[in-house]
């Protein structure tokens, strides 16, 4: 987060300040919830588990009839805050990374056993290719009890879903490694090589003053990347309670987030990281690769990733 901007610096060439702040993190269809007679675990307990959701939205499908309890974004980032929460670490004193670790194991073999056994929608990581793709279609469709996204998906849930059904965000779950998402965000940017440095200096803080900002993130419903106006909070324009009430929860993760979870976000190779773990695991669910290898082919990457960097 930043709270001051200045067109200025060394070589590196592009300046700028973040748009927005997010966090990974699941979401819940509550009245699927209801009709099955199910107990929301957040609501029953300080520091449910991934096992507690689990069993809590599988009984949810069986009794309702929907064809999916749970699913996950195809993506290494939202692996990441689950592995974690697992009990995961990935990054090195020196920078570099170990990707194998009972946590990372363990949230893998969770993966698999959801696509094994049919409670998630098999097209998320099996039919995309080497793309991102995530399951907001069939959770805005009524038919996926919950959804590990994050909080970027709050303003399509608002405008789509509607009075179709009570929906909600909901911490993450917890584990020996604490309970924690994953940063990310969007940054606006500024060129130094502008020929009009002086009138973009102005327009950029113009835009990050706290006044400007805060009303920014007022009206598009995203979680604010400036001190200033996090803490002062920021009034939302928005009469959709269950918005208002994700995007508490969301910013209530924030404190939460591991320093891990920011040393993943904001490695060098993070991204390096990021697509093999989906790509190869995609891998492992279609059974071309057994897990092992996958591990393997992963730390390959990072490693040669590591050295490349290192070298730069």
């Amino acid at each position: 987060m930043l709270d001051s901007f200045r067109l200025e610096g060394d070589e590196a060439g592009l300046y700028g300040f973040p748009t927005q702040f997010t966090v990974t993190g699941p979401f819940i269809n509550r009245t699927l919830f209801e009709q099955a007679g199910v107990d929301v675990p957040s609501d029953m307990m300080e520091a449910p588990t991934w096992e507690d959701w689990e069993a809590a939205a599988r009984e949810v499908a069986e009794v309702t009839g929907v064809p999916y309890a749970i699913a996950i974004d195809r993506s290494g980032h939202r692996f990441w805050g689950p592995s974690l929460s697992r009990g995961a670490t990935y990054i090195n004193e020196d920078g570099s990374m170990t990707v194998d670790s009972e946590g990372f194991r363990s949230t893998a073999e969770m993966l698999f056993r959801w696509h094994e056994e049919g409670v998630v929608p098999v097209e998320v990581w099996v039919g995309s290719g080497d793309q991102y793709a995530d399951a907001r279609a069939e959770f805005t469709n009524g038919q996926l009890v919950m959804y590990m996204s994050g909080s970027w998906q709050i303003g399509f849930f608002g405008s789509n879903i509607g009075d179709a059904f009570d929906w909600e965000a909901v911490p993450n779950p917890a584990g020996e490694g604490g309970s924690t998402g994953i940063p990310g965000g969007a940054v606006l940017g500024a060129m130094n090589t502008t020929e009009h440095p002086e009138e973009v200096a102005l327009l950029m803080n113009y835009l990050i003053q706290q006044d400007v900002y805060s009303e920014f993130a007022a009206r598009t419903l995203f979680l604010p990347g400036h001190l200033g106006v996090a803490n002062a909070g920021v009034d939302y324009e928005t009469d959709d309670q269950a918005t208002l009430d994700a995007l508490n929860t969301f910013l209530a993760e924030i404190p939460k987030l591991s320093d891990e979870a920011y040393g993943l976000q904001y490695s060098p190779i993070g991204f390096i990281l990021n697509t093999n773990i989906r790509d190869r695991l995609t891998q492992v669910i279609v059974g071309e690769i057994t897990l092992d290898e996958a591990i393997q082919r992963i730390q390959e990457a990072v490693d040669e990733a590591y050295a490349a960097q290192a070298g730069s």
